[in-house]
């Protein structure tokens, strides 16, 4: 398949051929006996088309490769949810720690063109004309872009869509500061219209289950900057409290219940990772995630994952970053199981909104209850989702804690459990165990969802994750820390080469792994 390279001239080309802006455009283009150009604005068809291909996008539905490629050897790894029993490029991959360019260049440029372009095509299709579809492309915009920046670092966001022989990056403080903008004003704009009383107009164009209610995009949007706002809390602490507490006070607050849970729904595609795993064979449970859920003897595992093929009954996690051989050594260890065998594909839970909101509010942050009430019901909820029982047995148990790792195959992967934590709250912890409690419960309950759980290990270390024993990074990437950002796009250093310089000036740092971003911080989490 052919790689589609943000140019300036496939932006230009793409722009004409959406917007059909030839001189003879009426004389060529009309069909007497179709829709007039009047029609289909009245309609709104004309922007409505652009919709889908950013929902398909966030998470790439199809091909299955690239979603492969986009998310399932990077941060579905690093995040310590799943691994590969396949030793692609003999072991030499990504999941040692030697970053292919000629994969993670998918994530670059599929992003710019299915969901930034498309954005920006909304953008200058309904911005002060139709404001409740821009509105709802800048949710959607920050939603799949923010993926990108936490990726990346530095991205081209402000001067998308310039025309120039080099298009600068902006810093990632720039981005962020950018997207608490767009949320801005997609919240006022939306909230408007429904206290209005304003029919919705993204009724039939909404994939996301929320039925086009406005209501529910700006309970998204608000639990969005949450996000975010935590996102940046040891590099910007001011901001985040501001930003933060922003989204709890606005009327219609985050999400709260299970109904609220954000997600495309695809009339079309099925998870991918159910063909990754289920026919590929490429993508298996963690031993991270068998330590940990193990340990717990955790209900919801049985949702996970399936159980191995080679040991019937048990459920078998593979080490990442090990010396694999053969394919056939891991493979039959157990698979992804129903969570991902649906058309729903999930990309923020309810539960997360609780556990943010935890983590607020151990900070001393106003977010409307305590540390341990809002933990203890992003752990309850999280049962209700995937219709496990005995969530009160659960959270109560103060004894169990991860257990350690065995490869039956192999014992030299075998490892001492690393995430020592129970689940029960304990008021005279320290800060910092509450705080690992927490991200812990929070990465449990974000499952397979691995771009946010990998941005969450990397700025607060947890949960504690079992290290490499195998890294080809050529020292760039520590073994114990793991891949901090991925290096910009050989595409964009084959065309715009001015442009990414900006970006590695913005970065501060060497173009690698090993690279912090500007919101990955080495300071304490207090």
């Amino acid at each position: 398949m052919k790689l589609y390279n943000i140019t300036k001239k496939t932006l230009l080309v793409s722009m004409l051929t959406i917007a059909g802006c030839t001189n003879n455009f009426e004389e060529i283009n009309t069909n007497p006996n179709g829709f007039t150009q009047e029609q289909l604005e009245q309609d709104f068809n004309h922007i409505r088309s652009a919709f889908r291909p950013i929902f398909n996008n966030l998470q790439v539905l199809d091909p299955v490769w690239v979603y492969q490629l986009q998310q399932g050897l990077n941060a579905d790894i690093w995040s310590g949810y799943m691994a590969t029993p396949t030793p692609f490029a003999g072991n030499i991959n990504n999941t040692t720690y030697s970053l292919v360019n000629g994969w993670n260049g998918f994530i670059w440029d599929y992003a710019y063109r299915n969901v930034m372009f498309n954005a920006y095509y909304i953008a200058n299709n309904s911005k002060d004309k139709y404001d409740q579809f821009y509105a709802l492309s800048l949710i959607l915009k920050v939603e799949g872009m923010h993926r990108v920046t936490d990726i990346f670092g530095p991205i081209i966001y402000s001067d998308f869509g310039s025309l120039e022989t080099t298009i600068a990056y902006d810093s990632q403080e720039e981005v962020y500061n950018q997207m608490f903008e767009e949320l801005d004003f997609a919240v006022g704009e939306l909230t408007a219209r429904y206290n209005a009383g304003e029919p919705s107009t993204f009724t039939a164009t909404d994939l996301s289950g929320y039925g086009g209610d406005y209501k529910q995009w700006v309970k998204f949007a608000n639990t969005l900057r949450l996000r975010l706002a935590m996102h940046i809390v040891k590099i910007n602490p001011v901001l985040a409290k501001s930003e933060a507490e922003k989204a709890i006070a606005h009327e219609f607050g985050v999400l709260t219940t299970n109904d609220d849970i954000f997600k495309v729904v695809s009339p079309v595609y099925t998870n991918p990772i159910a063909t990754i795993s289920g026919s590929w064979l490429d993508i298996r449970m963690s031993a991270d995630m068998e330590s940990i859920l193990g340990g717990y003897e955790d209900p919801r595992v049985a949702t996970y994952f399936d159980t191995s093929a080679e040991f019937p009954g048990e459920y078998k996690g593979v080490r990442t970053a090990i010396d694999l051989v053969a394919k056939a050594d891991h493979q039959d260890f157990s698979g992804i199981g129903s969570i991902v065998r649906s058309n729903e594909i999930v990309l923020m839970t309810t539960a997360e909104a609780y556990f943010l909101r935890a983590e607020g509010a151990l900070r001393g942050w106003a977010m409307g209850g305590t540390a341990q009430s809002f933990y203890e019901q992003g752990i309850a909820l999280s049962f209700e989702q995937h219709g496990a029982s005995g969530a009160a047995t659960y959270i109560a148990d103060n004894v169990k804690t991860a257990q350690d790792y065995v490869d039956p195959n192999f014992p030299v992967n075998n490892a001492l459990a690393v995430n020592t934590v129970t689940v029960a709250w304990d008021d005279l912890a320290t800060n910092e165990i509450k705080l690992q409690k927490i991200i812990t419960q929070k990465w449990i309950a974000g499952f397979p969802e691995g771009q946010e759980a990998w941005t969450d290990y990397r700025r607060t270390g947890y949960p504690k994750l079992f290290p490499a024993l195998v890294n080809y990074s050529g020292g760039t990437i520590d073994s114990q820390l793991g891949p901090r950002r991925i290096n910009f796009a050989q595409s964009e250093i084959s065309n715009n080469a001015g442009g990414v310089a900006t970006g590695v000036a913005h970065l501060g740092g060497p173009d690698n792994g090993g690279t912090r971003l500007w919101w990955d911080t080495t300071g304490p989490n207090f």
